[in-house]
């Protein structure tokens, strides 16, 4: 969501801590899978030939990247993780504490994380909604 208004770099970026956080837990499962082509997708064809799909070592580098962005980016980057986190049934410990960890170095306070955690289960219940009135 959001993720077109990113720069390239900042899109690269993104896809290494979305790998990250898809990895954070273990392999990656069907529906975060299926999550990270969609953001892949949403990020443009020219971005996805250049993405390669491997953990890039220097997390800390990538997180700093953001760190020093504006607020604007910073938060569709938390919100499009949280995304991910939030897709699946299974959100587990590892993952809140990355996600809180990412928070803490972009210093989103609470407000804004239940602002955008708000955001993420909107969309989930649209989708949800959207099924039920198609299948019935």
């Amino acid at each position: 969501m959001l993720l077109s208004l990113l720069n390239r770099k900042e899109k690269l970026k993104f896809l290494d801590l979305a790998m990250h956080m898809v990895s954070v837990d273990g392999k990656p499962n069907e529906i975060e899978q299926r999550l990270l082509n969609m953001m892949l997708a949403e990020v443009g064809d020219n971005i996805v030939q250049e993405y390669h799909f491997a953990l890039s070592k220097d997390l800390d580098e990538t997180m700093s990247f953001f760190a020093e962005n504006n607020p604007t980016v910073q938060n569709i980057v938390y919100l499009n993780l949280l995304k991910i986190t939030m897709n699946d049934d299974f959100y587990n410990t590892a993952e809140h504490f990355f996600l809180e960890n990412i928070r803490q170095k972009f210093s989103i306070d609470e407000m804004k994380k239940k602002q955008i955690m708000r955001l993420v289960y909107n969309e989930r219940d649209l989708r949800e909604r959207a099924k039920r009135i198609v299948s019935h």
